[in-house]
């Protein structure tokens, strides 16, 4: 009888859990309903509002959105080609439009030249470059002091937070739209934007990095004597190097990108002379342009992961390991 007792017991508990369980799931429904129904009504309003500040023509004009890739076509697919590396138009007529040779760059002489588009590539990619590297560099040095388990309640980490939080606020383009009137327009101007920003950007990763550290081999330090450098050199930098070296790697592509956009506001580089080649409709141009700049970004995605997985090995990059 005890038996049979404490099986009822355990079949009732079980019936409660169960009904209980059922509630939540019902209860959990509910809330997702209610929360797709307020994104669908959020993204309605939206989608009203672009129609209201295009003066009522977003959904008049949106069956013709792809009319000016139809309509932007070069004479015949070679002339991209020849765009690209500035080779003789056999139509040309004397416009700018089929003058491909104008832009070429001419090294030692007349015998050797660059083709305008990759001569505006490098450009873009210095720029890119050397704002990482220097970006990098301060935010390399800033982030031990803005970390908490080093730094504690010191004032020098918020104002040191603070500073970064003030360089990635304003985006990469606001930033050389700003500079553009002191340093006037050119790559100046944007190597100065996208180091400021990169500075704020990295330097909270890194001292995210630094904050999720094991503190043992500092506090092994602390234990020995050791000073708040050496804690940080031969405590902290060895294990968190490998992680700033992916963050770098991961900035420096997405730097090629900003540099691209800053420079089609007047930071030079190739996004000048794509803006300037599609708003003078040429398409030939803007295609070679496109093409070049899908070509590059991928290039600095597989180089910038072929780096990474050389830096933490190939064991990382295994499906399921």
């Amino acid at each position: 009888m005890a038996d049979l007792a404490g099986d009822r017991e355990l079949a009732r508990v079980t019936a409660q859990v169960h009904q209980h369980y059922r509630q939540l799931v019902a209860t959990r429904r509910i809330y997702s309903l209610i929360a797709v129904a307020m994104l669908v009504l959020v993204l309605i309003g939206a989608l009203i509002f672009a129609n209201n500040a295009s003066s009522g023509k977003f959904f008049d004009r949106l069956p013709y959105l792809l009319d000016f890739i139809k309509s932007f076509v070069p004479n015949d697919p070679f002339e991209i080609v020849r765009a690209m590396f500035d080779l003789p138009s056999p139509y040309a007529d004397g416009s700018f439009k089929y003058d491909y040779e104008e832009g070429r760059r001419y090294l030692f002489g007349s015998a050797f030249y660059i083709p305008e588009y990759f001569y505006a590539m490098v450009v873009t990619l210095n720029i890119a470059f050397l704002s990482t590297l220097i970006g990098g560099f301060f935010a390399f040095f800033l982030c031990f002091f803005a970390s908490t388990n080093l730094m504690g309640a010191n004032p020098a980490r918020l104002v040191i937070r603070r500073v970064m939080e003030l360089c990635r606020a304003f985006p990469e383009i606001v930033l050389a739209g700003m500079l553009a009137a002191v340093l006037s327009l050119g790559p100046i101007a944007a190597i100065f934007a996208v180091s400021v920003h990169t500075i704020g950007a990295l330097g909270k990763m890194f001292f995210e990095v630094v904050e999720n550290a094991d503190m043992k081999p500092d506090e092994g330090l602390r234990s020995l004597g050791a000073s708040w450098f050496e804690r940080v050199r031969f405590g902290m930098v060895p294990q968190v190097m490998p992680n700033f070296v992916s963050y770098f790697l991961l900035r420096t592509e997405i730097n090629v990108r900003a540099s691209t956009i800053i420079g089609a506001v007047g930071g030079g580089g190739i996004g000048e002379v794509f803006r300037l080649s599609i708003s003078r409709d040429h398409a030939a141009k803007t295609y070679a342009i496109v093409i070049l700049l899908f070509v590059t970004i991928v290039a600095v995605d597989q180089l910038s992961a072929l780096l990474r997985r050389r830096l933490v090995g190939n064991a990382s990059f295994q499906f399921g390991a």
